[in-house]
């Protein structure tokens, strides 16, 4: 760091840089010992047009037109030609922050030195990420190989003047934006296009994104379990470290430690503990498993996708030390789709284990609390429907964490025959995080209720913080009312990340 300047060393990015990039637009410079292995790998790009040799997305068509050897003074006019072929994206656009990721991990790809693109195009990348002057990218059009083709074509076309750039949420034609700043439109050199299509970055990208938007609800989610077991009048024994011990997951061990922490010196607790009541339901009981594990599944997760935020992964690769240009497939987003579906499903889990603990609270015989949690059940319905919204999104869920790695279909004339599906894979974890979002945010308000109807008794310390944080959303349910803004504005706070920085104090995917 030089003040609040990045400065970026290829191939070394954190999941902590990340992920503070994707929260904040930050500047960034490239370290300059980067530019040597730059340099020497344009150059021998340069050699192989210049000695006439035959290779693939140089002087070759690309794939299944790779037998087609191009002209030397047609090189140039390929690579453009590549890239508007390829802007054949649709859907939305892409997030902003999203967006942010994908720029800065092609620029960290192309800085290592292997793509044998000129120092110039990574330059005008960096510059259009320091000065937030984000490309539309159309959400949809990859199946994961060869890379995500359509929407870093998208990406990649501004730097043609081709496309559009957005700036503070205005898009606008990127030719006139750029003529405003004074840039010419890049002429792509021989291989350039094809070092910034092929890659793994939006994929990457995407389930970057999702992950830590899974990353607060999970904190969240640990929150209002422990308000759940005190609002039921759970147990906090299961919590106990000797229990964590015995099996020996490292998630299920910090689970139950947060649990432990968030609902110690609790009246509520105090006041039953010589209950007659010999075990509390899985869903109140089991939270160290259950979310111990869903923990460990991020973590794995994250762990590749650091890996593959620093890979680089287009096609051919260039070795200057050698004067060699090797095809291969680091292109194909195998890890990424499977980092993709493996959050999905821990993902679809932290809603279906929240749903099940409101579910529970509502639920006047199994938690010894009024029906639907409110006074005068029958004319007030309460709860009720709140619970219905998140079975609903729980459901939904369900549908959405299908496997995406499972699919596959060949495009390319068979030349790429087997593709991992790994963009819409991890796209689609947008939506299951906004669900799983809006279901913990029902049950931290329903646990609220209860942790209020138990009064006078108080719960603990941090969870009384917790309340605090609802209660300045969403107030205590006298009489039946609009409960959609109350669960908008609680969707909000599970989504600020609050519950990991002021109650946890670190995310679940950081190290302890």
């Amino acid at each position: 760091m030089t003040g609040d300047r990045y400065i970026l060393k290829a191939g070394t990015l954190t999941l902590e840089r990340l992920c503070g990039i994707w929260r904040q637009a930050q500047p960034i410079t490239l370290d300059p010992s980067c530019y040597a292995a730059i340099n020497a790998s344009a150059g021998c790009v340069a050699a192989v047009v210049a000695e006439g040799r035959r290779v693939y997305g140089i002087t070759t068509g690309f794939g299944s037109l790779a037998r087609q050897t191009i002209a030397a003074d047609q090189v140039a006019e390929l690579q453009s030609r590549l890239v508007l072929s390829h802007c054949t994206g649709v859907g939305a656009p892409l997030d902003d922050r999203v967006v942010r990721l994908i720029l800065l991990m092609k620029i960290n790809a192309l800085a290592r030195g292997h793509s044998g693109i000129r120092a110039e195009v990574i330059d005008r990348l960096i510059l259009l990420l320091n000065e937030a002057l984000y490309p539309v990218i159309p959400a949809k059009g990859s199946v994961g190989a060869s890379g995500d083709l359509a929407p870093l074509a998208h990406l990649s076309a501004v730097l043609l003047g081709e496309g559009h750039l957005r700036h503070g949420g205005e898009a606008r034609p990127a030719r006139e934006v750029m003529a405003e700043r004074g840039l010419e439109p890049i002429e792509l050199a021989a291989k350039e296009g094809l070092a910034l299509l092929n890659g793994t970055q939006v994929s990457t990208a995407l389930a970057l994104h999702g992950l830590f938007l899974a990353a607060d609800i999970f904190s969240a989610a640990i929150t209002a379990g422990a308000l759940s077991v005190d609002a039921a009048l759970g147990s906090d024994t299961p919590f106990d470290p000797r229990i964590q011990a015995l099996r020996g997951h490292h998630g299920q061990i910090q689970v139950a430690a947060w649990l432990r922490d968030l609902l110690a010196d609790s009246q509520i607790r105090q006041s039953h503990l010589d209950c007659d009541r010999v075990q509390d339901p899985y869903s109140l009981r089991c939270q160290p498993q259950v979310m111990g594990a869903i923990m460990d599944v991020f973590r794995n997760a994250a762990r590749s996708l650091t890996i593959e935020a620093n890979a680089v992964s287009d096609n051919p690769l260039v070795f200057a030390d050698t004067g060699e240009v090797i095809s291969g497939g680091n292109f194909h987003a195998e890890p990424v789709a499977f980092a993709a579906d493996s959050i999905a499903m821990a993902l679809s889990e932290v809603g279906a284990l929240s749903e099940r603990r409101m579910a529970l609270l509502v639920d006047a015989h199994m938690s010894t609390l009024p029906a639907f949690l409110v006074a005068e059940p029958g004319l007030n319905s309460g709860f009720m429907i709140a619970h219905v919204t998140a079975a609903a999104l729980a459901s939904e869920n369900k549908m959405l964490c299908h496997p995406a790695s499972v699919d596959s279909l060949p495009t390319s004339a068979n030349q790429e025959d087997h593709v991992s599906m790994a963009t819409h894979g991890a796209r689609r974890l947008s939506d299951i995080a906004e669900n799983a979002g809006y279901i913990v945010a029902i049950e931290l308000m329903a646990a609220a209720q209860g942790i209020d109807l138990r009064r006078p008794l108080k719960t603990s310390p941090k969870l009384t913080r917790a309340m605090d944080a609802i209660r300045g959303r969403a107030a205590f349910l006298a009489d039946d009312r609009l409960l959609a803004p109350d669960i908008e504005a609680l969707a909000e706070l599970v989504n600020s990340g609050w519950f990991t920085t002021e109650l946890l104090e670190r995310n679940c995917l950081t190290d302890a």
